[in-house]
């Protein structure tokens, strides 16, 4: 491939400071702006410290914080010098954080203020040094030449990061990231989607998590954009200003978000009136409300987006249908793995086609291997492949062949070369007479049924149920309404509720069974009334309900 990337974290420091010194690099929002100067600054000050506390290269040091600039100066600061980041969730419990302390060695952590307690709470003998970044002090002194800074010289092959995955399995395994892997991804993906110095990215997705840092923290500061933060988590009620205020170019997001904003929001919307359900129903109609609902939403997201990137997990259907038709947010969806840095496959804004994940970066090897009808296991080969998991050798042999990295995915290539994502192996369900069911395929027919939040489809005494997060709320509004408009009601509120959910069990079951094959029809549907547990990116850790 073009080599048009750094080849370290290092270099790519030094090059982004070389060209873009007096730009905005990291920002809260509403708060200080640091510019790149400032950036390499903060970084040399905080490794000046990192020495005195005696962090050698190839030490690992953990990263315990929500998004901040801080946290991007630690990152670098520990990288730039040698040393492995060891990125944190913040929303692991204080068990999690003390399997990864121990597994990981780390000599020192970085942890905010917000999270210290949580910290406490485990051995402090696992590690030496406790380092507060919001108690961090910085001289603002223009730091030595690159060529004299602190004397360390990165190599390609040495490792950046390592981070644990908290998978939707429940076991967790460090995935050791080089340099290499990590720079690549930058030329990659700004291959498919060039990003400029005038671009302004909102993070909202956590920077522990390779997605958001590869691709809203590495890449824009490669590209000499500006990154900007919120200081609170990322409710309605914050984003929605912050989006006023930072009118964003790039905003990366996960399905779940832009799920929860069409059927919360836009979908009730749409549906309000005897009137709109009907005209709702005709497809040519249907359209042109999506185009008002979507130049809406789009002025709500500051008016100025270049690039609404979705990954993370397959996003709905009726949802996408929405941004497809609507035709003004521009969103493109991407697939990818921890162990691939992340990114494999990839489209530009507005070119998607319905329901795939783009195509295969021109970098990246990607086959279906041992393919039935077309489907199969997707297995992948590139300078983004992980170098293998941290202390786990028979791990990573299983999932490596001849430099073949086994995704645990299955898909299949359309027509034009795109890929389709149809499940993950490990969840797939051998039917009665050996049909292989996916239930990610159920499941997301059943996300597109009106009132359902979410669902998961697992097997029970070789039966397929579904249990379906109903969105109750809808149905007490019904209610109230109903009373407010004093329509004679005999039902109190709750047996009304029980009604409607036997009423939509049965049609869910028609709905589903009438549109999928014989030996993937459901048997029984279970509706509740509480989200189901999520991994950090939003996925449903599928092995508490099996």
């Amino acid at each position: 491939m073009t080599n048009n990337y750094p080849l370290t974290l290092q270099q790519l420091l030094y090059q982004s400071v070389e060209q873009y010194g007096m730009r905005n690099a990291l920002a809260f929002v509403d708060g200080e702006k640091i510019t790149y100067n400032e950036f390499y600054s903060r970084i040399y000050d905080l490794q000046k410290l990192l020495i005195e506390k005696d962090i050698q290269p190839g030490d690992r040091v953990a990263l315990l914080a929500h998004n901040s600039p801080s946290w991007g100066i630690a990152y670098f600061a520990i990288a730039a010098m040698g040393a492995a980041v060891v990125p944190l969730m913040p929303d692991f419990s204080e068990h999690e954080l003390e399997t990864i302390l121990t597994h990981a060695e780390c000599k020192a952590v970085f942890v905010s203020v917000r999270l210290s307690e949580k910290l406490a709470k485990t051995d402090s003998n696992l590690f030496e040094h406790t380092i507060i970044l919001d108690d961090l002090q910085f001289s603002g002194a223009t730091p030595p030449s690159f060529a004299a800074a602190n004397g360390y010289n990165c190599q390609p092959e040495d490792i950046l990061s390592i981070i644990y995955t908290s998978g939707t399995t429940g076991k967790s395994k460090g995935v050791m990231l080089s340099h290499k892997n990590l720079m690549s991804q930058l030329g990659m993906a700004r291959n498919v989607q060039p990003v400029q110095k005038d671009d302004v990215f909102l993070s909202i997705l956590p920077l522990s998590h390779t997605y958001e840092n590869s691709l809203g923290f590495l890449l824009p500061l490669f590209c000499g954009a500006s990154v900007n933060y919120l200081d609170k988590l990322p409710t309605p009620s914050v984003l929605l200003p912050a989006l006023q205020t930072v009118r964003p170019t790039y905003l990366l997001t996960v399905p779940m978000i832009i799920e929860k904003i069409f059927y919360g929001t836009v979908l009730p919307q749409l549906r309000k009136t005897a009137l709109t359900r009907i005209l709702y129903a005709i497809p040519f109609m249907r359209k042109l409300m999506h185009k008002k609902a979507a130049s809406i939403l789009y002025e709500k997201f500051g008016g100025r987006l270049v690039f609404f990137g979705v990954g993370g997990a397959k996003l709905n259907a009726r949802t996408e249908q929405f941004l497809k038709e609507g035709r003004k947010i521009p969103y493109a969806i991407g697939y990818g793995l921890t162990e691939t840095a992340p990114l494999i496959s990839a489209a530009v804004a507005h070119s998607d086609h319905f329901q795939s994940a783009g195509f295969p970066l021109e970098e990246v090897q990607m086959r279906i291997n041992n393919p039935r009808n077309g489907e199969g296991e997707i297995w992948v080969k590139g300078e983004n492949v992980m170098t293998g998991y941290y202390k786990d050798p028979e791990a990573t042999a299983e999932v490596m062949t001849d430099g073949w990295f086994h995704t645990g995915d299955l898909g299949k290539f359309d027509r034009t070369g795109r890929i389709h994502i149809i499940g993950r192996l490990k969840n797939m369900i051998v039917g009665p007479n050996g049909e292989n069911i996916y239930p990610e395929e159920i499941e997301n027919l059943i996300n597109s049924y009106s009132g359902v939040l979410e669902s998961l489809v697992v097997e029970r005494k070789g039966r397929l149920v579904a249990m379906v997060h109903v969105n109750l709320e809808e149905w007490e509004k019904q209610y109230a309404a109903m009373k407010a408009e004093w329509v004679q009601i005999k039902q109190e509120l709750k047996q009304f509720i029980e009604e409607k959910k036997e009423e939509m069990r049965q049609e869910l079951i028609l709905y589903v069974n009438e549109r999928v094959r014989s030996f993937s029809r459901l048997y029984m549907v279970e509706l509740i009334a509480v989200e189901f547990e999520k991994t950090s990116t939003k996925k449903i850790k599928r092995y508490l309900y099996k």
